[in-house]
């Protein structure tokens, strides 16, 4: 009895949208990417083309057969792949999403006490704030029911820290990388330090912290971080979350 099928499509102009997954049965071909983030270019082909058999099989379903409600599969066919869009490769996507692969694990993992504003890092290279998101992970039977699990969305409380160490390796491990992507974190933090502006704020600080390293002449987890928090301010690099005053009642 579920008619919720076009709730996620998100218009971006009059006659486009941004489709997401949504609910039990959507677009996430769930449980079947796991071997995507250490898989050889072969396998990950083969993911690929799986994932597209996976969603047009389901669009194809929803529009074509006699077991989608009429009113569902009617909404559904009004649709279709935009003709003016990834026209190389048929109207679909030429990349899948990958939002989560291999992640540094360093001297500090971030994690959701952090998410949460239960701890909180001293040496802080930007703030991070969106919801702990998680699509589901995996679909399993258990006493005779199909069942989703992984899904969270929990809000993080304000703006958060992330530290210098979470995006340099452990001493020894390396000395001339930084990594303001693939950062040290768990898979929970890491649904809500993914998002693009964080990379890019952590780029930058990677960037002004690898300068630093160079014109002193060590390694980066060497770099002294009082120097390099007061070069971050200098470029209006946010690193703490101060609370705004209530706005003034007239």
């Amino acid at each position: 009895g579920w008619r919720s099928n076009l709730r996620k499509f998100d218009r971006v102009t009059p006659d486009k949208t941004d489709t997401n997954n949504y609910g039990a049965v959507s677009t996430d071909y769930i449980g079947h990417s796991d071997a995507w983030p250490e898989a050889d270019y072969a396998t990950r082909e083969r993911i690929f083309q799986e994932h597209v058999t996976y969603q047009q099989g389901l669009m194809w379903f929803q529009v074509h057969d006699p077991a989608v409600p009429d009113d569902v599969r009617e909404q559904m066919a009004q649709w279709g792949l935009c003709r003016d869009e990834f026209q190389a490769t048929g109207g679909w996507p030429h990349q899948i999403y990958v939002r989560e692969g291999r992640r540094m694990v360093s001297d500090y993992v971030i994690t959701e006490h952090d998410c949460r504003g239960d701890a909180k890092a001293e040496d802080s290279v930007g703030l991070a704030s969106y919801t702990m998101d998680s699509h589901n992970c995996q679909r399993f039977v258990r006493d005779g029911r199909v069942l989703n699990e992984g899904d969270v969305q929990v809000p993080s409380k304000s703006p958060y820290p992330v530290p210098y160490r979470s995006i340099v390796p452990s001493a020894g491990q390396c000395e001339n990388l930084l990594v303001p992507v693939c950062l040290s974190a768990s898979h929970i933090a890491f649904g809500s330090v993914r998002m693009e502006p964080v990379f890019m704020i952590l780029s930058q600080s990677a960037a002004t912290a690898a300068a630093l390293a160079i014109d002193a002449g060590v390694a980066v987890q060497q770099v002294d971080y009082p120097t390099l928090r007061k070069q971050l301010e200098s470029q209006r690099q946010l690193l703490e979350y101060v609370k705004p005053e209530p706005a003034a009642k007239w």
